[in-house]
């Protein structure tokens, strides 16, 4: 059974993709979503102030300051989710 990612992480491997300015094609590929499934991603980040968008023939996106600290918080929580889950785990393992 596959597990589907929550919001947060996708949006956390959107942040790290465009950490140094990224094409939609990058974020796409870096992200595993698809070009129909990014848009509102992207146009919810630009609009929340995590990205912004660097004008040109082909725009890219840069994750803003506050978009740095963002990532950095989720990759936290995450780790800390992941510890204790593993806390858990461990734990029930030496109860059967």
């Amino acid at each position: 059974m596959s597990k589907k990612r929550s919001s947060d992480m996708i949006v956390t491997q959107i942040l790290e993709a465009c950490t140094g300015g990224a094409g939609k094609t990058r974020i796409v590929y870096h992200s595993n979503l698809n070009f129909t499934t990014i848009n509102p991603y992207l146009d919810l980040l630009v609009k929340s102030g995590l990205l912004e968008i660097i004008s040109g023939s082909r725009p890219k996106y840069r994750t803003t300051e506050r978009g740095l600290a963002m990532m950095s918080e989720f990759k936290h929580h995450h780790g800390e989710i992941f510890r204790l889950c593993a806390i858990i785990e461990e734990d029930a393992a030496e109860k059967t």
